[in-house]
């Protein structure tokens, strides 16, 4: 039988997502871009634990999310799978490496709590009221939408259900996708920029080794304590460029009104608070 990962190396770190996800093998496969044919080969390598079985069902969670990430990021930077899988027995021998089980689910574990749900053309169809075959595209070319057979799956329930509330609101669905193209490498500039944060704690130790086994319980704990702060640090700054744009557009509407309505806009004067009466007329001598 070939040796799988223990069950005291799935639970290291997991205090770092606590209350965790749970996930079937399809829902594991779209929440971290794989497939359910890889996960099955990397179980049979040794490479990823086997699921919780609850009676005929296999019941993955964010270990197994994160463990996915760490073997794609690793074949991504050209290790093999039999690399891969050396670095894995050397964790679960006891190595320093073990360290990194812990940093992998504290770091590169999901953000979000949400799971992916499943829409019929039909059900998207009643929620944005049609569905243009080139809004569908562009959802699944944007990563919102993942085709599934007949059916398509949202990985954010929730976006999919606000952007359904801003159509009904008269916003077109296209428009909407566009304005998702656009301002994504903005989100994601902002998301280096905090992922850098909160990982710099790792910055004291040498770039090329872990750090101690007897540092990481804390590493684990301030990341885990640091992420859901950046996430209110983006949803802060984002209410405040909110309000200052819808304020600068109800200025700029005020002063359009006032010029139509009233033959003229406020003067210097006025906008910077200081009182002035209009415009005296010029007495003429008799």
């Amino acid at each position: 039988m070939r040796k799988t990962p223990s069950s005291a190396s799935r639970t290291t770190g997991a205090a770092a997502n606590s209350p965790g996800n749970e996930y079937s093998v399809d829902e594991l496969a779209r929440v971290a871009d794989s497939t359910v044919r890889n996960i099955r080969a990397y179980q049979d390598r040794g490479l990823l634990a086997p699921p919780e079985k609850r009676g005929r069902v296999g019941i993955y969670d964010d270990t197994h999310v994160s463990r996915l990430k760490l073997i794609h990021h690793l074949l991504a930077r050209g290790y093999s799978l039999a690399n891969i899988q050396d670095l894995i027995k050397a964790i679960e021998e006891g190595h320093d490496l073990r360290s990194i089980l812990g940093l992998e689910n504290a770091i590169g574990g999901r953000w979000s709590q949400e799971r992916p749900q499943a829409y019929s053309l039909a059900a998207l169809a009643t929620m944005f009221g049609g569905t243009a075959p080139a809004a569908l595209a562009k959802a699944v070319e944007l990563g919102l939408l993942e085709r599934d057979g007949l059916k398509f799956v949202a990985k954010s329930p929730s976006s999919l259900a606000a952007g359904a509330a801003m159509a009904r609101e008269g916003i077109p669905a296209r428009e909407m996708l566009d304005m998702m193209s656009d301002v994504r490498p903005h989100f994601e500039a902002v998301a280096k920029v905090l992922v850098d944060l909160v990982v710099r704690r790792l910055d004291r130790y040498d770039e090329a080794s872990l750090p101690p086994p007897a540092d990481v319980p804390a590493l684990v704990e301030a990341i885990g304590r640091m992420r859901p702060l950046a996430m209110v640090l983006v949803e802060s700054e984002m209410n405040r460029a909110l309000e200052e744009a819808a304020g600068g557009y109800l200025g700029d509407r005020v002063a359009t009104i006032m010029k139509k309505r009233l033959g003229h806009v406020p003067d210097e004067n006025r906008k910077t608070g200081t009182a002035s009466g209009p415009p005296r007329k010029r007495a003429t001598k008799r």
